[in-house]
């Protein structure tokens, strides 16, 4: 199985960033607008719809408040197309006033990671605008 993982520091506190990624079926307004146009959700799946309207259908696992730790499984709709996907979120202080969001993929198959990888890093960096921007910005 091949493992991505990512690290970025968010100009947010924990307790922001944690409170924005835990909202899982807010995606669509608070950690992707613009990237996910709609998000459902329906006991423990999410459905995240896309600007083309493709749907990936996730199993959220766990949502850790205490260790900010965020796990779901991508379980139909993957793209690029994969045998196995596993991901988690963690959210770490970083300084005083800042955060570290690390984000591990486990995906099979092996052949796939590359595009894995850039699909989190772009996500990733789209994810820290969109936290950052509501850190600056008090929430309606």
């Amino acid at each position: 199985m091949a493992s991505v993982r990512h690290e970025t520091v968010i100009d947010a506190s924990p307790e922001h960033t944690w409170d924005v990624l835990r909202d899982v079926g807010a995606v669509h307004e608070r950690l992707l607008p613009g990237r996910v146009t709609s998000t459902r959700i329906e006991g423990d799946q999410r459905y995240l719809t896309f600007p083309d309207g493709h749907v990936i259908r996730e199993l959220i696992v766990t949502i850790d408040d205490d260790a900010r730790r965020l796990a779901y499984a991508v379980v139909e709709g993957a793209r690029p197309p994969v045998e196995h996907h596993h991901a988690a979120f963690e959210v770490r202080a970083e300084g005083a006033e800042a955060s570290r969001l690390i984000w591990t993929t486990d995906v099979l198959p092996h052949a796939v990671a590359a595009e894995i990888r850039v699909r989190v890093e772009r996500g990733a960096a789209e994810m820290k605008q969109a936290i950052e921007s509501s850190a600056r910005s008090p929430r309606r």
